[in-house]
Parts: C-alpha cells; structure tokens; sequence
C-alpha cells in the first residue's frame, strides 16, 4: 500500500506542471494585460516599457521557463491591480472558500444521508417519492437562480437573513443552501441506490434471519458498506464546490476565491488567475489522494498494487 501511496505523490509534481503549462499556455493567448494596466491614453512608448518591465516582450518559451523557475519558489509575482503577492491574496481568500464549501458539504451530508436512508427503506412510497423528487429538482436548479430566489424571500421580502456579505452565521446559511442543493442531491440518489442494492445482498438476509436489531443491520452491515462510493462522490463534490464556488460568491458577495478569480478574469490579473487555479489543483489533488486513504480505512478489503 505505502508503494502505491508513494507513486501517487510522486506523480503529483508531474500534473502539476502540465497544469501550469495548461495556465500559462491559455493566459498567454488571452491577450495583452498591459493594455488593461495602463489607461487609454498611454502612448506606445510607455506601453512597450511596461511590457519590457514584465518580460512580456520574451519569447514563449523563456516566459515559460521563468515562470516555473518562480512557481518552484512559490512566486507568482504581484497582482498587477493591487500590488501585492499573487499567492499571498488568494491563501487570504482561500479560508472563505472553505468555510463556504464546508458548510455547504455539512448541510448536504445532513439533509441527504438520513433522506437516501429512509427511501432505500420504503422504496416506492410517500418519502420515497419525496426524495427522488427533490433530488431531480436540486439537479436541475441552476445555483444562480436559486441564489437569486432565496435572496429575495428570505433577505428582501421576510427580511430574516441578510442580503450578501459576511461577519455572522447568518451570512453562511443562504450561500450554503444554493450551493450545497445539487451535491445533496446527488449523494441522496447515491445513498438511496447503495442502500437498495446492498440491503438485498445474502447476509443482510443472514443478519435479520439471525435476530439482529434493525438499527445495527441498517448502520453496521448496509450504511457502512455503501459508504465507499459515498465517500467518493462526496471528496469529489467538495473539490468541485472549491472550485466551482464562484457564482455563488458572486451573488452574495462573499469574500472568497471564487470573487477574486472573476475579478482577476475582468482585469486580466493574470499573477492572481495563475496562483487561485494553481492552489485550486493542489488541494483536488489532495483531496483524491485522501479518497484512497478513506478506501482502505472502511474497507480492508481492498488493495492497492
């Protein structure tokens, strides 16, 4: 196991650089960004002395070289709007991010487990229904109108949650609710499915023929050995709600990642663009890595080679 664990990290280095060649390949052909820097009547001279001074007059691929010298030494220079290190700005939104992704993962894990649960129990019936329901409606709700609706009944018309913002936990409850619906319904259909799937298996038969309590035959035998293709879904869920959090930071102005990335796109920042998407693949590479940590821990039975 210690082998394979060891190969996994050594082959993170690698997709790490095919991804900053990835970013800097499609930033490059993004355009000028000392067009964005100067104003609109900068003369050509001061343009190309700008463009000089941040090596943008190089070729590609001597960019390309210093830019991973850089990224070695975890520089990815200064926001070209406010001055300061690139990274040092997003490790200073990234906590946001997370406290929004996590409380978005906790509101689905505690909405869909219990429901995917209880309609594996009573397939076909009212709650059955019910779940399988709102699980098609979450997926098909895109979160930014949602965001919107939620806003307008609870912070505009009931006034009882704040618009947008942060400093309490109000602030968390609507952003967390738009962004973690179509992850708890996705992990409810999945709970709900495994559940099916496994309570019909020969020693769940086994276990009621034996007497066990309902309770120890639902949570020991069937909700714990569904829970590898959960866990599964669910890193992955998390990974993507860092990543893909940045409409929802949007509506709400929540002060995290995913607003600083969109603003950096407006401005073409292109230190913070490189840095935010650089973070972003590190922390789903690891999360990756912590799913086959989880794999071996529910279930022995599996074995890496």
């Amino acid at each position: 196991m210690w082998r394979y664990f060891i190969s996994r990290l050594l082959q993170i280095p690698i997709v790490l650089l095919i991804i900053s060649l990835m970013i800097f390949v499609l930033v490059y052909v993004a355009g000028d960004p000392v067009a964005m820097m100067l104003p609109a009547e900068a003369t050509q001279q001061e343009i190309q002395t700008l463009r000089a001074a941040l090596g943008f007059d190089q070729p590609f691929y001597i960019q390309f070289w210093n830019y991973v010298v850089d990224l070695v030494q975890g520089d990815f220079g200064e926001s070209y709007k406010y001055g300061v290190s690139a990274l040092g700005l997003v490790l200073e939104r990234l906590p946001a991010t997370l406290e929004l992704a996590t409380a978005s993962m906790i509101m689905a894990i505690i909405i869909a487990v219990p429901l995917g649960i209880i309609s594996a129990l009573k397939p076909n019936g009212i709650i059955d229904l019910f779940a399988t329901s709102l699980s098609a409606l979450g997926k098909a709700i895109p979160n930014f109108w949602l965001g919107i609706m939620l806003i307008l009944v609870f912070a505009v018309n009931l006034k009882i949650m704040p618009v947008s913002g942060t400093g309490s936990w109000k602030h968390l409850i609507l952003p967390a609710i738009t962004l973690g619906t179509a992850v708890s319904a996705e992990i409810t259909r999945l709970v709900r499915s495994n559940m099916l799937e496994i309570l019909q298996q020969d020693y769940i038969r086994t276990a009621r023929s034996k007497g066990q309590k309902k309770s120890v035959i639902i949570f020991r035998h069937a909700f714990r050995n569904s829970l590898v293709p959960v866990i599964t879904i669910t890193i992955l869920q998390m990974a993507s709600l860092v990543g893909g959090s940045l409409i929802t930071e949007m509506i709400f102005s929540w002060p995290g990642l995913g607003q600083l990335i969109i603003q950096a796109v407006y401005d073409k920042d292109l230190p913070i663009i490189q840095a935010a998407v650089f973070v972003t693949a590190i922390m789903i590479l690891l999360m990756n890595l912590a799913t086959d940590v989880l794999y071996r821990f529910l279930d022995p039975r599996i074995k890496y080679s």
